[in-house]
């Protein structure tokens, strides 16, 4: 949450020309709500079964530049299926980080209910490793801007072909 899978993700795929999706914008679509509502409506478990089910689907796709929601990680099947059908790329970000680039934005479910630092700091204990666990990839967002970080991207990419 943060890291800047879409703002990344989509700058990746039009310098590779491939196509970019954002899974939680698909959901979105897909459902005619907002991801906030979707939580209030069915819980972050019915939110977590969409997703799931957009995942499954997404990942067979080819020439596919794909933003996960920051939970995704969370179910086994997802970070199989992540794993086994594509690159992994993690965006890594501090915490602290986060909380710098999320505070005050709206659509954030997760970070509702609470001191939205130590929600992340939480979720990041829990997410961390599972993302290493599958990364193919992980990338510090700290400093670079975004099209530095699509270019180093883009050179692991090629380096790694």
């Amino acid at each position: 949450m943060g890291a800047g899978k879409s703002t990344v993700g989509k700058l990746l795929a039009k310098k590779l020309d491939r196509r970019f999706l954002d899974a939680d914008h698909v959901i979105e679509e897909r459902c005619g709500v907002k991801i906030p509502i979707i939580f209030e409506m069915e819980g972050e478990a019915g939110f977590r079964k969409r997703e799931a089910q957009v995942i499954n689907e997404l990942t067979n796709e080819q020439d596919l530049i794909l933003a996960t929601g920051g939970g995704a990680v969370l179910f086994p099947e997802n970070r199989r299926l992540l794993s086994e059908r594509g690159t992994v790329i993690y965006l890594h970000a501090n915490p602290t980080e986060l909380w710098h680039r999320t505070k005050g934005s709206e659509g954030r479910p997760l970070l509702k209910n609470g001191d939205p630092k130590k929600i992340l700091e939480n979720l990041y204990t829990i997410r961390d490793p599972l993302y290493r666990e599958i990364a193919d990839y992980v990338i510090e967002t700290g400093k670079p801007s975004v099209n530095q970080l699509v270019h180093i991207l883009i050179t692991q990419l090629e380096l790694s072909a």
